[in-house]
């Protein structure tokens, strides 16, 4: 990805820039929705997840896939709404043809008729595969404020 002396991005990446977010904007509304499979199918088969200050790494589509529906089935069970929105996007590309993604996340839940909650602010890095018109995630790394 080009930049400008500022750090900008040139207009030639504006459309690579968008595809991105509208990747984000769709994996994260499957989570929102309780589509955990739909959501594992993001990653490549052997995707890597890892939240070092909240659990152990998950190694493979299937794994992600398995803790994912137990998140959801948790959620749904205490009656939470769950919400993510990711922001302050920086790509640069891959040796490789990947490209590499850090952004801001914050997620949110609100229970059945309460008030809503940020319950974590993280750092998101990562590396995407292209894949058919769009992209698959190989690796997530998310690294939560409070833990630093």
């Amino acid at each position: 990805m080009t930049t400008t002396e500022t750090g900008a991005a040139t207009a030639a990446d504006a459309a690579l820039y968008a595809r991105v977010q509208q990747f984000y904007a769709w994996q994260m509304g499957l989570m929102d929705d309780d589509d955990a499979e739909a959501w594992a199918d993001t990653f490549t088969e052997d995707g890597e997840f890892r939240e070092p200050s909240r659990m152990e790494p998950l190694a493979g589509r299937a794994a992600i896939r398995s803790s994912a529906r137990a998140n959801v089935d948790r959620r749904v069970a205490a009656g939470l709404r769950i919400r993510h929105w990711v922001g302050m996007l920086q790509l640069r590309p891959g040796p490789d043809g990947t490209l590499l993604a850090r952004s801001y996340a914050l997620a949110m839940r609100t229970p059945a008729g309460g008030a809503l909650e940020v319950f974590a602010s993280v750092v998101c890095r990562d590396v995407l595969v292209p894949h058919g018109d769009g992209w698959l995630v190989r690796r997530r790394d998310l690294t939560h404020d409070a833990a630093r």
